[in-house]
């Protein structure tokens, strides 16, 4: 068994270009000895976004707290709240934005490919199929 506390977890701010105000806690990842599975709890600061992009991992989000928002492909705005769950297959474009004046948090899965850490994707040229 692997136990942590989130508060355990340091808060990287994330500073890759088009995201803005998001921190991300990568709480269980192949460091930690998770060979297959990540968990990264996400947080956004009030106005605080993701760039739309899109990566070969598919995604499910759980959102804690705040209003979020999931963007499409297309720019299809879709207004969320806490206890909302979302689904992302593989290379699917997608943008997560805060609408709120408080922190949102979101609980992010993801698959740990071969290769990878469980903090960083791989990067996709998805197309728009929305």
């Amino acid at each position: 068994m692997i136990r942590k506390h989130f508060t355990e977890v340091p808060r990287t701010l994330i500073t890759r270009e088009g995201f803005e105000g998001m921190h991300a806690r990568f709480a269980l990842i192949k460091e930690d000895g998770c060979p297959n599975y990540a968990m990264r709890i996400m947080e956004f600061e009030p106005g605080g976004h993701t760039a739309l992009h899109a990566h070969e991992e598919e995604h499910e989000f759980y959102f804690l707290q705040g209003e979020p928002a999931y963007v499409d492909c297309k720019g299809n705005e879709t207004p969320l709240k806490s206890g909302d769950m979302v689904y992302v297959p593989s290379n699917e474009p997608h943008q997560l934005k805060n609408l709120g004046k408080t922190v949102m948090s979101v609980v992010c899965t993801i698959p740990i490919l071969p290769g990878g850490d469980g903090k960083s994707t791989r990067e996709s040229g998805g197309k728009c199929s929305c």
